[in-house]
């Protein structure tokens, strides 16, 4: 059995500066130790990489720019040995453009998983968040507050985002049993899987960098948060900034 690798050992897990953009990865299908049973599932998120705000202002699934696609290139070079069995993304572009890299250098095919797209944020989609958020925005601050982003007019119920969410999860382990994979999702997606696993705050994990790695390990008897936020990978992009 492969020792469970320490993440202290990685390197600084220093927190890169956050604006909410909501987007990470996923991965699924690990055993490791006394923690779960056979045919457990690990489940790592990331956050997709660094998305244009010029191409984001006008179609929400965003293109990554000239970092973000720095991040994709390290995020593979962090798994690029790691056994997955999949990789899957959802149906906005900068999860595609995310995961490229490793599906690249692993030969496997990206599959789409409807049901961890980002949440949607009604009159607030196209970028508006962010505006609204750098504005101080009330409503922005009453998000928080009160732990849901339908207090946005318009947006996605939260009853039926968490429903989904929770179904696309379901539906990635149970077609993995005791296997590795990978998922590229967005922020909302992963800090609302998180709370879910976890029975913590609503938005305790709304806070992810992106191209950040959370993993979740999946067993028969139990779902266990195994990190978060893991951001090791991303240091030679401070150092070349």
């Amino acid at each position: 059995m492969q020792k469970p690798v320490c993440e202290k050992d990685r390197g600084s897990n220093k927190k890169l500066p956050w604006l909410p953009q909501f987007d990470r990865m996923l991965i699924a299908g690990i055993k490791h130790g006394p923690v779960v049973k056979r045919e457990a599932i690990n489940k790592i998120t990331f956050r997709h990489t660094e998305v244009s705000l010029a191409s984001e202002k006008y179609a929400f699934g965003g293109t990554l720019d000239a970092v973000g696609v720095r991040q994709a290139e390290l995020l593979a070079d962090r798994l690029q040995h790691d056994s997955l069995a999949a990789i899957y993304v959802t149906t906005l572009q900068r999860t595609h453009e995310t995961a490229a890299p490793l599906a690249e250098r692993l030969a496997l095919p990206v599959i789409e998983e409807p049901d961890l797209r980002e949440v949607h944020l009604g009159e607030w989609e196209g970028g508006l968040l962010r505006e609204r958020a750098a504005a101080g925005d009330p409503l922005f601050q009453r998000i928080f507050a009160e732990e849901r982003w339908d207090v946005i007019p318009g947006a996605e119920p939260h009853d039926s985002f968490d429903a989904r969410v929770w179904r696309g999860f379901r539906r990635i382990v149970e077609a993995h049993p005791d296997q590795r994979v990978a998922a590229v999702a967005h922020g909302g997606v992963i800090g609302q899987l998180l709370h879910r696993v976890t029975k913590s705050h609503r938005f305790a994990f709304a806070g992810s960098d992106n191209a950040s790695i959370s993993e979740v390990v999946a067993g028969p008897d139990r779902i266990v948060l195994r990190r978060y936020n893991d951001v090791a990978h991303l240091l030679p992009l401070l150092q070349e900034r």
